[in-house]
C-alpha cells in the first residue's frame, strides 16, 4: 500500500511534498540562534564551500539584526536562501557542529539561514546598488546559479549584464532540478527576482543559443562572454529498449513534476536505476506521487552509493525498496515499459563483475534513469577556437563485461558514457 494518496490538486500535491526545512518564526528563530556557542575555530565555517561566516550571521539574529544577517549570507553566496534549504546541511555546516559531539542536536543552520534571507527578500530590503558603470558590457549564456551569481558580482564592479536563457524561467536546476520538498518554486523565483531588482541585471528567457552565428554576434556585442550552462539532459545509458515509453531521465522527470505538480501521472510500479542523490529525489517523488512500488535499483552495495545516508532514508520513508548489487541489462516491454531485466552483480578486489547465470526481471510501468547528465557539448561545439578534450572518448581498451556490450559496464571511466562526450581542456 502507497504511503501517499495521489495528489489531485495543488493543494494535495504542497501537503504530499511538504518543506523539509519549513520557515521559523522569529520566536523559533531567537531561541535556535541562542544555542550558538561561536567556536573560536567555527567549524561549521570551514564545511560551508561558499564560506558564509556563519557564527556571525547566527549573532546578528540573535541580537536582533537580521538584515544585517542577511547581508553576511549575501556577501558570501548570491544564492543564500536556496543554498539554505537545498544545501545537505547535514553533512556539511550542521554536520561539522560541535554539538554532534556532545550527542545534542546540532544547530538548524539552514533554517536560520532561511529566515534572515527571507526576511529581506519579503520586506525588499536594500543591501546591494549596481557600481558606477565602467562601460563595458558582459553576456552570460545560462541564469542558472553560477550565471546569476557572476551577474550579481560584475554588477557592483558595474559591469553591464546581459544572460541569455533558453528556458522561461530563471534559476537553473534551483527551479527545474531540484525536488519540490527542497524548495518551492515561489521561493526559487523570489530570490531571482529579489537579486534581479537589486542590481539591474537583464535576462533573455527562451533565447537558446544554437547556432554559431548566436555566439560571433555575441562576440561582437560584447566584452567578455560567461558560459553557465551546468550539465545537459540525462546520459544515455546505451541499454537495449531504452527508448520505450515511460521510460525517462531522473532531470526530465524532476523538471515536469516542477513545472506541473500534481498534472504528472506516475504509475503504480516504478523503477529508479541509480545511486546518486538524483536517484533517491525521484524515488522518494514518485512515491510521494501515489505509485504503490518504488524499487531503487543500484549495480553496487548500499555503502557504495554516492548518495547521502539521510537521502536515501527520507527515499526509504516515502515508501521506496532499496535493491542493490543488480546491474540493468535490457528495458522490456512492447512499446511501453513492462519491466527490465536485471543481473546480479559483486564487487571484487574494487572491481564490479557479475554473477553469472543470474538474470532475472522486474515488472514496472515506468524506468527512471538517474544515471548522470552529458555534458553540453552542442553548445561548445559553436564557439570557435574551443578545444574539448576528447582523450577520453573510444579509448579502445576491452570492456570486462564482454557479454553484456554497454558503456555502462566500461571499468575504464574513459569512455563517452562517462565524460559525456568532451570536457574543458586545461
Amino acid at each position: 500500500m502507497a504511503e501517499y494518496t495521489r495528489p489531485q490538486s495543488s493543494e494535495e500535491f504542497h501537503q504530499n511534498f511538504e518543506q523539509k526545512k519549513p520557515l521559523m518564526n522569529e520566536t523559533e528563530a531567537y531561541y535556535e540562534s541562542s544555542r550558538c556557542l561561536f567556536c573560536y575555530d567555527a567549524p561549521c565555517v570551514t564545511a560551508c564551500p561558499t564560506g558564509i561566516d556563519i557564527p556571525l550571521f547566527i549573532k546578528q539574529i540573535q541580537t536582533g539584526n537580521v538584515t544585517g544577517s542577511a547581508k553576511t549570507i549575501y556577501d558570501s553566496n548570491w544564492f543564500g536562501n536556496a543554498c539554505g534549504k537545498v544545501c545537505p546541511t547535514k553533512v556539511l555546516c550542521e554536520g561539522a557542529c560541535v554539538y554532534n559531539h556532545q550527542d545534542i542536536k546540532p544547530i538548524e543552520i539552514g533554517r536560520l539561514q532561511n529566515f534572515a534571507t527571507i526576511n529581506v527578500i519579503e520586506n525588499n530590503k536594500t543591501l546591494y546598488s549596481p557600481g558606477p558603470d565602467n562601460g563595458k558590457k558582459v553576456a552570460i549564456i545560462g541564469a542558472g546559479p553560477a550565471g546569476v551569481s557572476c551577474a550579481c558580482e560584475l554588477r557592483t564592479l558595474g559591469y553591464k549584464v546581459d544572460i541569455f536563457e533558453a528556458k522561461d524561467k530563471p534559476s537553473g536546476l534551483t527551479v527545474h532540478g531540484t525536488a519540490p520538498y527542497k524548495i518551492t518554486n515561489k521561493e526559487a523565483l523570489a530570490e531571482m527576482d529579489y537579486l534581479q531588482g537589486q542590481l539591474g541585471f537583464q535576462i533573455y528567457y527562451n533565447t537558446p543559443i544554437s547556432h554559431a552565428q548566436q555566439i560571433q554576434d555575441i562576440e561582437q556585442k560584447y566584452d567578455a562572454i560567461f558560459i553557465g550552462v551546468g550539465l545537459g539532459p540525462t546520459a544515455d545509458l546505451g541499454l537495449p529498449g531504452d527508448d520505450k515509453d515511460n521510460v525517462i531521465g531522473a532531470v526530465e522527470f524532476v523538471e515536469a513534476l516542477r513545472m506541473k505538480e500534481h498534472q504528472i501521472s506516475v504509475p503504480d510500479r516504478v523503477i529508479v536505476l541509480g545511486g546518486g542523490n538524483t536517484a533517491m529525489d525521484a524515488a522518494s517523488e514518485s512515491a510521494r506521487m501515489g505509485a504503490l512500488e518504488v524499487t531503487l535499483a543500484y549495480r553496487r552495495s548500499k555503502d557504495e552509493m554516492g548518495a547521502y545516508g539521510f537521502e536515501y532514508d527520507l527515499a526509504k520513508n516515502a515508501g521506496a525498496k532499496g535493491l542493490f548489487n543488480v546491474q540493468p541489462i535490457e528495458i522490456l516491454g512492447n512499446g511501453s515499459v513492462r519491466g527490465v531485466k536485471f543481473i546480479r552483480t559483486q564487487s571484487l578486489t574494487g572491481q564490479l563483475q557479475i554473477i553469472e547465470g543470474s538474470e532475472f526481471i522486474i515488472e514496472c510501468d515506468m524506468v527512471i534513469k538517474a544515471t548522470g547528465q552529458a555534458k553540453m557539448g552542442n553548445l561548445f561545439a559553436l564557439i570557435n577556437g574551443m578545444e574539448l578534450d576528447r582523450s577520453k572518448k573510444d579509448c579502445g581498451k576491452s570492456c570486462h563485461l564482454p557479454k553484456y556490450k554497454s558503456k555502462i559496464f566500461c571499468r575504464w571511466r574513459c569512455c563517452k558514457w562517462w565524460c559525456g562526450g568532451g570536457e574543458w581542456s586545461t
